[in-house]
Parts: C-alpha cells; structure tokens; sequence
C-alpha cells in the first residue's frame, strides 16, 4: 500500500542537508519559512509535511488546515508510518550522497526526530531537537554517535524547565552526549540560535 505526501525545500545541497520537521497543526511550507536564513548557498533543507492534515477551526469562514505526525490512536502504526515515510524522502533527496545530514525537529517534531533517528535507516550527523521532548519510550542509546542538541526558550510554556531538567537526567543516566541550547523566548524558532547552529554545525 502507498500514499501520497508532500515535502518542500529550500536552497541547494553544496555540502549539507538539513531536513526540518514541523510542529504539532503546522504546515512544512509555512514552516519552512523560518529557514531562509540559512540559505546561503551552501546547504538544501528540507521540509517533509506530516502526513496527517486536519482544519484547525470550525469556523467555516476560516478553515485553516495543519498536520499531525502522529496521535495516541494506533500510534505504532503511525510511528512506522511516518519512519518509513521520512527515509523515502531521505533516500529521494539524499541517496548514496556523502553530505552532511542535520535533522531538526520542533515540537511534536522533536519526538518525531527523535524517532526517526534511532529507528529509521537514514545516516544523521546531527540530531536538533527543539522545543520538544525525546519521547521517553524510545531506547535512546541509538541515539549516540550524533551530535545532539536540545534548544528551549525559557518562556516556553510548553518544553518547561521540568521537562528540560528530565530530559537530561535521562540522557546522562544513559550516557548520551548532548548540548544544551537555551534562549530568550517561547516556543518557537529563533533567527539568531539557528544560525548560531548552522554556524557550529562542523563543531
């Protein structure tokens, strides 16, 4: 069985890839908009669309659309859904290619993100997981061997000091490298630490 999706990009793959996963009720082409910073020429991102789609509002008048990775209803079904999907996409604009491969996952992105590289077939340098969780049911050891960064507003009424403190005890406990990234602001990405990141991305 096969479906259709969607993926948008930006820039071209000179040296590096860099796919970016959306949020919860977001969009990839709106959200790869807060991107074009980073196209300078040297690298391609890359915004697959979570495959689930759903109007936002009832409100007739808007009907606004935004996607889902995944929800509690069959959710092994949707994880192996999507895993499969993002390294098609992978495979589509990567290949036997030799470039550096950044995934940056937001929000309900960073559970995504998380999942994808320690369960997909993709090979990733680096792991970003921002303003998000990494899903405390996942073996993250298959995580080492990546850089890994978490990235958190502390305004952030979501990824809250609490679920930040967690996640690094966890990470520790399994002796999983990681940096830490914070800034001033709420949940959302920030122009200044992306390219903070890009620029480090060789670190």
């Amino acid at each position: 069985m096969s479906r259709s999706a969607r993926y948008f990009t930006l820039g071209r793959a000179d040296r590096e890839v860099w796919f970016v996963l959306h949020g919860y009720g977001q969009l990839a082409a709106r959200f790869l908009r807060h991107f074009e910073p980073l196209d300078d020429g040297t690298r391609l991102i890359v915004a697959p669309e979570a495959l689930s789609r759903f109007y936002l509002t009832e409100d007739p008048a808007e009907r606004r659309v935004g996607a889902s990775w995944m929800t509690k209803e069959d959710r092994l079904a949707e994880i192996g859904d999507y895993v499969r999907y993002l390294d098609a996409v992978y495979m589509a604009v990567v290949g036997p290619s030799l470039v550096r491969v950044t995934v940056l996952g937001f929000s309900q992105g960073a559970t995504t993100a998380c999942r994808w590289t320690a369960l997909g077939g993709a090979r990733v340098d680096r792991l970003i997981v921002w303003g998000g969780e990494v899903p405390p049911d996942l073996d993250i050891t298959k995580l080492r061997g990546r850089r890994l960064s978490l990235v958190y507003g502390r305004r952030d009424e979501y990824f809250t000091p609490k679920i930040v403190a967690a996640t690094e005890a966890r990470l520790r406990e399994q002796r999983v490298p990681y940096d830490l990234e914070p800034f001033d602001g709420g949940h959302e990405i920030d122009a200044p630490v992306l390219k903070k990141l890009a620029l480090t991305a060789d670190g």
